[in-house]
């Protein structure tokens, strides 16, 4: 290791990050500048990756948790010769550039998730080290170990305060995860304060304890940095690795440094003076020396050169393997569609009664037949939320190729590391747990709608007709607070055949997460449309169920378990129509003239019928409309007991026609 020049690169990544925040005056220089070091060993020695191509199948995984600090990303992504252009890093937080003020998935090459709310980040990793685990059982041979990579996160303080990162980082250690290596870059500082404010943990024996292999070094000493990373990578004991790197936030600045006010921008104003101090030229902003260069350019041509010796041995596993090579392929591309996924699927009979929770179940397991590489979990509800996959196996460090994964009493963690494995891009993963909890993995939810993840939420317990649990189970006001995050389709089925389109539309759908609400209670099929009829209207996010006999007077417009009373209220009526709209976002999505066609403008007399708040429906009733809802929390009763104290009821429908 050429500690010299790696030492020179950590000064002009300090340098970079400098000059960055101080140009935009806005950002975080504590952590480029204090984890400089750790960044210097990591790109420029110790991470397998090939900058021109970042999404090599057998690459090493690098997180940034703590995405505040992302100039220390941009300045390492830049000097390992990854697509971002210094004129990008000069732009950083600006108007349409490559480098935003957050690391964001899609957005920057080399950036492997979107982070920044702290926590998350380390949740992704877990997610990313058990695709890792799970694709290296399911397709590497003894002849052609394809998947050997790593998974290294990098967090602060604040990450690990998180619930999230304490909740992920006990289902890493239980789950066997030695794939992935978690850098704390200890400095003791948190935004407000020097963390001894608000923590007095032994950070070192608590990962003990929770069984992970735990090392303490001087963050700002290469070899030390270069000889713990090599040490956790090739130490295959079926524990994670937590290295604590004690650091100087703001190392370079001596004003700030090494106390709270060099978390931030503080620092900037001093900038000049701490250039020179780092032996950086004053008067050449975002400064990278020939040498520095040179020896990147170097390390570019050495991972292209390893690149292409795996991409022999990958090449000999698919001819060897020709079945797992094409369904590994299948499963990057993702171009499943809902036809062929509904194709799957049976269609049920024409009469009776099921939960959506029930045939749910079995609907997922008809599509895991279908698509080898779908996987699911719950948190700790698999025998309530129906989605255990009965031939898949359980995921552990026995068993990697389990297809059911366990998350116990962590819905938090389920979220984040779900989308760690959508990240990953090699499964298909999916997340299962009462609705009303899904204010536990909301923050998850709206990251994985905001960096466009396929993940599947299959939350059931849909309504007050939970019933006896009472309201601190029954989720009135969730399903529409879910509506309202951009880019999450969800789903409340009415029966059997729409919750089958609903399941085909969430595991097709490649730009983003859907949420299937489902019920506890029996619902009645809804025989008397054909099943290609409901799935065909699934699909599109709302259908005519029932036309009218009579010119058209009113239509009453449903979702879920409350469709049977929508129909019933409007039995008698001959000019009204009713309307099943189980996806808000969908029919939205619908183009003008269908949209039209199933709520025509002229016919402003509406009634919709939802078991929860009213707000969202007026955008369907009009002004003129009326919404029988719930907008208050539920009661301790029996199901049915509950709709009818709270006037969820055909007989209201009825009325409100009247």
């Amino acid at each position: 290791m050429n500690t010299a020049l790696l030492q020179s690169a950590a000064n002009q990544a300090r340098g970079l990050a400098m000059d960055a925040v101080h140009k935009c005056n806005s950002g975080h220089l504590g952590l480029p500048l204090g984890a400089a070091d750790i960044g210097a060993v990591l790109f420029g020695e110790s991470l397998v990756c090939d900058p021109a191509d970042p999404l090599w199948l057998n690459r090493d995984r690098f997180i940034l948790s703590a995405g505040h600090g992302s100039m220390f990303l941009y300045a390492w992504l830049h000097l390992s010769g990854y697509d971002l252009p210094m004129d990008q890093v000069a732009q950083f937080r600006a108007l349409h550039s490559t480098t935003p003020g957050h690391p964001e998935f899609h957005e920057t090459p080399g950036v492997e998730s979107t982070t920044g709310p702290l926590g998350q980040g380390v949740g992704n990793a877990v997610g990313y080290a058990l695709s890792g685990k799970m694709a290296a059982g399911k397709y590497n041979t003894a002849e052609h170990p394809i998947i050997d990579h790593h998974v290294i996160a990098l967090a602060g303080d604040g990450c690990l305060q998180e619930g999230v990162a304490r909740e992920s980082v006990a289902f890493a250690a239980h789950s066997g995860l030695d794939n992935l290596i978690l850098i704390f870059d200890s400095n003791d500082v948190t935004l407000d304060a020097m963390a001894k404010v608000t923590q007095s943990e032994d950070t070192h024996a608590l990962f003990l304890a929770l069984g992970w292999d735990v090392c303490t070094i001087d963050g700002h000493d290469l070899a030390a940095i270069h000889g713990a990373l090599e040490t956790a990578k090739r130490t295959h004991n079926g524990k994670p690795k937590l290295i604590i790197a004690k650091t100087v936030i703001g190392k370079g600045i001596p004003e700030v440094a090494g106390t709270a006010k060099g978390h931030g921008e503080g620092g900037a104003k001093f900038a000049e003076a701490a250039k020179q101090g780092l032996g950086l030229p004053a008067d050449s902003p975002f400064y990278v020396s020939a040498e520095v260069s040179a020896y990147f350019a170097e390390r570019k041509a050495a991972h292209a050169a390893a690149h292409a010796a795996w991409t022999a041995q990958f090449q000999a596993w698919s001819a060897a393997n020709p079945a797992l090579a094409a369904e590994l392929a299948a499963a990057r591309a993702h171009a499943l569609t809902p036809e062929a996924l509904l194709q799957a699927i049976p269609e049920y009979p024409l009469e009776g009664k099921s939960a959506t929770r029930n045939c749910g179940g079995e609907i997922l397991n008809h599509l895991a037949a279908a698509v080898p590489y779908l996987i699911t979990g719950s948190a700790d509800l698999f025998g309530s939320t129906k989605n255990y996959l009965k031939d898949g196996g359980d995921f552990s460090a026995a068993n990697p190729t389990g297809r059911n994964i366990w998350f116990g009493i962590r819905e938090h963690a389920m979220g984040a590391i779900c989308n760690g494995i959508a990240y990953d891009g090699l499964f298909l993963p999916s997340g299962a747990t009462f609705l009303v909890f899904a204010d536990y993995c909301r923050p998850s939810i709206r990251l994985a709608a905001l960096a466009k993840l396929p993940v599947t939420y299959i939350f059931t317990h849909d309504s007050v007709g939970v019933g006896e649990d009472g309201p601190t189970h029954q989720p009135v006001e969730t399903v529409s607070a879910l509506r309202l995050i951009p880019n999450l389709d969800v789903f409340r089925p009415a029966d059997v055949e729409e919750t089958a389109a609903a399941f085909a539309a969430a595991f097709s759908r490649p730009d983003g997460p859907t949420l299937l609400a489902l019920s506890r209670q029996d619902l009645p099929i809804l025989g008397f449309a054909s099943a290609a009829a409901r799935r065909e209207g699934t699909l599109k996010g709302g259908y005519i169920l029932v036309r009218e006999t009579a010119p058209l007077e009113a239509i009453v417009i449903s979702t879920g378990s409350e469709v049977q009373w929508a129909l019933q209220g409007a039995q008698g009526h001959p000019g009204v129509r009713v309307v099943s709209l189980p996806c808000f976002e969908r029919f939205d999505r619908q183009d003008p003239a269908y949209r039209e066609a199933v709520l025509p403008a002229d016919c402003s007399k509406r009634v919709a019928i939802e078991a929860g708040v009213s707000g969202l429906w007026w955008k369907y009733v009009g002004t003129h409309g009326k919404i029988i809802a719930i907008d208050r929390f539920g009661i301790s009763a029996p199901g049915n007991t509950v709709f009818q104290e709270l006037g969820i009821t055909a007989a209201a429908v009825s009325q409100a026609l009247a």
